[in-house]
């Protein structure tokens, strides 16, 4: 077998943070994979408010967005990476484009361009999207030699536990993707 056939890819999977994770930015969250190649992976954690909501951060970018029921939805913490940037994970729309998208294949679409949210705040945009600012990102062999040491647990992704699941329950249901309640994890190794 090729090196290239025995890789896995984790593209459009949750990555689920272990309870033993050592890094107190990933401690407890779940993570939307868009991308995981051989020069590494990208994703959006999906269970992270912040105390921004989208009417705060429209107005700072000087987009009016007047849609009652979405003034007040929380802008995530997507990452450590680029934090003073947008990232909009939605499910794709059938004969729409933005200007800077990247198609999750077999899942969703993740938009880092202005026009996304134009369209959102015109009523015209996404009607199931998830906003970040920032991103989470591994190099090359990093997510591969974190998941080695039982960092994370993968899953493949359900767009309902994103967009249906209120984020303080989103772990406990991608855990449940896996047939796993949150008190069968431990951090500590067992004794029989």
């Amino acid at each position: 077998m090729s090196k290239t056939s025995e890789r896995i890819n984790l593209t459009n999977q949750f990555l689920i943070a272990m309870p033993n994770m050592v890094d107190p930015t990933f401690s407890g969250t779940v993570v939307y994979l868009c991308d995981h190649s051989e020069r590494g992976a990208l994703g959006l954690v999906i269970n992270r408010p912040t105390d921004i909501d989208l009417q705060s951060l429209f107005n700072r970018i000087d987009l009016k967005l007047e849609i009652e029921p979405l003034l007040h939805l929380p802008v995530y913490f997507g990452g450590p990476v680029q934090t003073e940037r947008g990232f909009v994970l939605h499910e794709p729309i059938e004969g729409t484009t933005y200007t800077s998208s990247m198609s999750v294949p077999g899942g969703l679409e993740m938009t880092t361009s202005k026009d996304v949210l134009e369209a959102v705040a015109s009523g015209t945009g996404p009607s199931r999207f998830l906003l970040t600012l920032g991103h989470a990102g591994w190099g090359a062999g990093q997510l591969e030699e974190e998941l080695a040491k039982n960092g994370w647990l993968s899953v493949a992704a359900d767009p309902s536990v994103i967009f249906d699941v209120p984020a303080e329950d989103r772990l406990s249901a991608a855990l449940s993707l896996l047939g796993i309640s949150p008190s069968m994890l431990s951090g500590e190794a067992g004794h029989a």
